[in-house]
């Protein structure tokens, strides 16, 4: 039922325009549990199960939940009159971008008993889909270059170890350092067209969102390196309970990232050594990764998450200068950031900030 502050006959006539205007409406509790939907909102916000977000913060995104969550208590504080933003909206694994109108119903001695709420997708969705629609496009046609320039790779690497085999008794040590060089451009374009996809991937993949254990994740990661270099000696701790919001997938990513960053600036004789700890604060997970390996000065920190920026020499263990860009942009598309703080020769620490994983019933508001 309404609450009731509206009369009988105001409340059909509610009910009536409710259902049908084609701007989604709903009445909502103050913690957010729908009470009544109309069928434009149910359209916008129901998956392809049928089912209905069950409260008006789990139909947002979780980067815009904890704002949310700070506007509706001014609200119903009687700090501010009405919300009225732009946000994104949960369906079924994407989002899309929307308009969000909510207003306090009170009772006879000024409380507040119900939030109305009018949900419209932003007319810049059309705009939206056309910028995915281009992403896609460019992910399949990177997709396209970088598998067929792996073909002549793959060919020149074959054809100069044939030829280095063939040869093997009458080359001089300067045609056989040629040709190692020749193998060594080839693997490392290789490598370098890996870096790229896997840069398009993390900008333009398709977030499926849950809750992430990042502290499993870190485990996982430290042991495909483990796997991955048998010949150096990872010691890697984390804290438990580690949760945040998003793609378990791009997380790993990200995660994995900056594990091998730590290893490619570690140097040989000493083992890679990484500490993952988190806190929460203001709605995010706060989560530093500390190394012990070479570091870099702070001057050139703004430099540190672009696509192709070193700050050190190969022979320091600078890779393509990609890695840290995709964990960034992994970031980003969380509502999150990566920020760095280091000294040269004292290790770095890497503080990824992400949305937190709401405990399951939380609430905001009071009821009437």
């Amino acid at each position: 039922m309404l609450p009731t502050a509206f009369p009988p006959s105001a409340d059909d006539r509610f009910r009536a325009a409710m259902a049908a205007t084609a701007v989604g409406m709903a009445i909502a509790h103050p913690d957010g549990t729908w009470q009544e939907t109309n069928p434009a909102l149910r359209g916008l916000l129901t998956g392809a199960d049928g089912s209905l977000p069950a409260t008006l913060f789990a139909a947002v995104t979780p980067n815009h939940v904890h704002a949310l969550r700070e506007a509706v208590a001014s609200l119903i504080a009687g700090d501010v009159q009405v919300i009225d933003r732009a946000l994104d909206c949960r369906r079924d694994a994407g989002t899309f971008p929307a308009w969000l109108n909510i207003a306090a119903m009170r009772d006879s001695a000024g409380d507040a008993c119900a939030l109305v709420v009018q949900l419209r997708e932003d007319p810049a969705d059309i705009k939206a889909d056309a910028l995915d629609s281009m992403r896609r496009q460019l992910q399949a046609q990177i997709d396209a270059v970088a598998h067929d320039l792996r073909a002549p790779l793959r060919s020149i690497t074959t054809f100069a170890g044939l030829l280095e085999r063939k040869l093997d008794g009458s080359l001089d040590p300067s045609s056989r350092d040629h040709l190692a060089r020749v193998r060594g451009a080839a693997t490392r374009m290789g490598g370098l067209l890996d870096g790229l996809t896997e840069l398009s991937r993390a900008s333009t993949a398709q977030l499926r969102d849950g809750v992430v254990d990042l502290s499993m994740l870190v485990d996982w990661v430290a042991a495909e390196q483990q796997d991955a270099h048998p010949d150096r000696q990872f010691v890697v701790t984390v804290q438990p309970g580690l949760t945040a919001r998003g793609d378990e997938r791009l997380l790993k990513a990200m995660l994995a990232q900056l594990v091998d960053n730590a290893r490619s600036f570690t140097r040989h004789e000493a083992p890679v050594t990484v500490d993952v700890a988190g806190t929460h604060a203001d709605g995010m997970l706060r989560v530093s990764v500390r190394d012990r390996g070479r570091g870099f000065d702070m001057r050139y920190r703004h430099k540190l998450f672009e696509p192709f920026q070193r700050l050190h020499g190969a022979d320091e263990g600078a890779g393509d200068g990609l890695g840290l860009a995709i964990a960034q942009r992994i970031a980003e598309r969380h509502g999150g950031r990566i920020d760095a703080e280091s000294e040269p020769d004292a290790g770095s620490v890497f503080h990824i900030q992400l949305p937190v994983a709401q405990p399951a019933g939380a609430t905001t508001g009071e009821s009437c």
